[in-house]
């Protein structure tokens, strides 16, 4: 009786395992060789609305090709609330060297070459928004590179502000 038992059990484990064998093979089948293939480049797909592209949305200019970048028109309008915005964003990362006012007598400039003053209307005139906008994000000679930390469109708003700097 007992060796009828346990040929019972045996069965009924080998069907179980038979079972859960065809179930893997069916979902491996199902999900990874009879989907249909995207290959890259092969179709667009929309960014889900919230997303954040990896490189910035905006294209790379870099130090060499700086006459390039000054080509670019400012998509910013100098509004009140940008130029504002841009503010901030100069007190924050712009007055320890060029000063509050744009003069260039921030507090770090006696341990550095002093910065120029972003008052200047030959400076200003000679300089094109996508130049400004550029040299923030891939800094200078001496000025530092703000790309990591300041968005694009932060940069173009501390652009309005500097253009905003001449006018007082």
């Amino acid at each position: 009786m007992m060796k009828y038992v346990f040929g019972l059990v045996l069965l009924v484990v080998g069907g179980v395992v038979a079972v859960q064998g065809g179930v893997l093979v069916m979902r491996w089948n199902d999900n990874m060789t009879q989907t249909a293939r995207v290959m890259p480049g092969e179709r667009a797909f929309a960014m889900p609305a919230g997303s954040v592209p990896r490189s910035g949305g905006e294209l790379y200019y870099p130090k060499e090709e700086r006459e390039a970048a000054a080509a670019r028109k400012n998509p910013v309008p100098a509004t009140l609330e940008s130029v504002t915005k841009g503010g901030a964003l100069y007190v924050v990362y712009c007055t320890p060297c060029h000063g509050a006012a744009g003069k260039g007598d921030g507090l770090v400039t006696p341990k550095f070459v002093p910065p120029p003053d972003l008052t200047n209307a030959d400076l200003q005139k000679g300089r094109t928004d996508g130049y400004w906008q550029s040299y923030l994000g891939v800094g200078g000679a001496i000025m530092p590179s703000y790309g990591e930390a300041l968005s694009p469109e932060e940069r173009w708003h501390v652009v309005n502000y500097v253009r905003s700097l001449a006018q007082k």
